[in-house]
């Protein structure tokens, strides 16, 4: 896969996603979006690959946001089809995947870099990271998921506290309100996040995207999130990573998932 805005490199299970636009601190523009959206569904169509982590390029930035450039003429319709677009060809295929995607905080994650990460499963975070969702001192509001995962993971008062204010919070902050799992020295994330990576690799892809999408069902309106993880968890005993993980448990030794439905 060559792209211009992003690398993309793979070792055994793992995939690695970097978002290199060290010049823009690695904003995204409609062209990335497009970029990290081929370079996910090709991934996500790779049955070796286990887990993804996305990361932005130097030490620096994450993203930094936006590129404001790109849409600081638009009118109303312009500004509601682009994040129509972005959430449909980015954030919400992001959330959605089957395959578990790490998001290692490396810096700034500002704007649509900071939903771009909550859209990931969960999140990790070099010591020096700073976040926030700046877009009302714009004169605009997150467009792409930012008011709605936000309150989902800190809660709404905080959500709003960071919105109305447009202030950036630290990596211990963000960690304190539930944003981010874990916090290390910048050196240390990649390592972190392949350490979680391979812990979660060992474990059934098959029950793993059955339990995204049993997780997600609980933040969907109309669904109930219960009634997904029964039939969920009954179409599992349909598969040949059960038979083989609880036939491994009976056997007393380490599974070898096949990755396989039936």
């Amino acid at each position: 896969m060559n792209f211009k805005n992003i690398l993309v490199e793979k070792n055994s299970a793992l995939a690695q996603i970097t978002i290199n636009r060290p010049k823009k601190l690695n904003a995204l523009n409609k062209a990335t979006i497009e970029e990290l959206h081929d370079a996910f569904k090709a991934l996500e169509d790779d049955s070796d690959i286990k887990t993804i982590i996305i990361i932005g390029s130097g030490d620096k930035a994450f993203v930094a946001g936006a590129d404001i450039s790109e849409f600081a003429h638009f009118s109303v319709e312009e500004g509601a089809r682009l994040a129509k677009a972005g959430q449909e060809i980015l954030f919400d295929f992001v959330e959605n995947l089957s395959t578990p995607v790490i998001a290692a905080i490396n810096g700034f994650a500002l704007g649509g870099g900071l939903e771009l990460a909550m859209a990931c499963h969960f999140r990790i975070a070099s010591d020096n990271a700073k976040m926030g969702l700046p877009e009302v001192s714009l004169g605009v509001i997150p467009g792409y998921g930012g008011t709605q995962r936000l309150p989902q993971l800190v809660g709404k008062g905080k959500a709003m506290e960071m919105i109305m204010t447009a202030g950036m919070i630290t990596a211990e902050d963000a960690k304190h309100a539930g944003l981010v799992n874990h916090i290390t020295s910048q050196e240390e994330l990649l390592p972190l996040a392949e350490k979680l990576a391979g812990k979660i690799a060992r474990n059934s892809s098959v029950a793993i995207s059955a339990a995204i999408t049993a997780v997600n069902a609980n933040f969907q309106d109309g669904i109930k999130g219960f009634d997904i993880e029964i039939e969920a968890f009954g179409d599992c005993f349909g598969t040949e990573d059960f038979k083989e993980g609880t036939t491994a448990f009976l056997e007393k030794r380490k599974p070898i998932f096949p990755g396989r439905n039936s």
